[in-house]
């Protein structure tokens, strides 16, 4: 009985080493790329350089209470203020499509983690959600938007990060074409 459970268990290890991180990005695609996708384009700013001028509706998002204080006048914000509101923008567009093809996935993945940490903070610190919507572990109630919904999100992340992206990957192809090369006879 124990060895036919060890071979039980020795088939699903093998088929977890390549179906696990595929169904960790295809989850990702499914929930969050269209998501982050969207979220980005509220960001971008008018005309074909938008990519390089947020909106107003980024830097109210991003800097709520400054932005607030302000009386919304964005054009008081400083260079910080682009830099960070431009390099949050690209990143909901960059990160995503990177962990979608499977390329750089365990820096991508680790990217959206700082991006959905800060996030989760700019929500609760200037959003200002209450409890309900932060939500506590063990509470037998997993709806909260930031603590049971995030960690989800976090944890499928986690996994790229430490797992990568798996056989079916952009990342596998340069892997196994490094492999070839470095293996391959050099000229002398």
């Amino acid at each position: 009985m124990l060895t036919l459970y060890a071979r039980v268990t020795d088939v699903l290890d093998d088929i977890a080493h390549w179906l696990t991180p595929t169904a960790a990005r295809l989850l990702f695609a499914a929930v969050l790329f269209v998501y982050y996708w969207n979220s980005g384009l509220t960001k971008l700013g008018d005309g074909v350089f938008g990519f390089l001028f947020p909106s107003t509706g980024a830097y109210i998002q991003i800097f709520p209470k400054t932005v607030e204080a302000l009386g919304y006048d964005t054009s008081q914000l400083g260079v910080f203020h682009w830099a960070v509101a431009v390099a949050g923008t690209w990143a909901e567009f960059i990160l995503p499509v990177l962990i979608v093809l499977g390329l750089f996935t365990r820096l991508a993945a680790l990217g959206m983690i700082g991006f959905v940490v800060v996030q989760s903070w700019v929500d609760v610190t200037g959003h200002g959600l209450g409890p309900k919507d932060i939500g506590a572990f063990f509470d037998g109630d997993p709806s909260s938007l930031i603590l049971d919904q995030r960690a989800f999100w976090v944890f499928v992340l986690g996994y790229l990060v430490l797992r990568g992206a798996g056989p079916v990957s952009v990342d596998a192809l340069l892997r196994q074409s490094s492999r070839a090369f470095t293996s391959a006879p050099q000229p002398r």
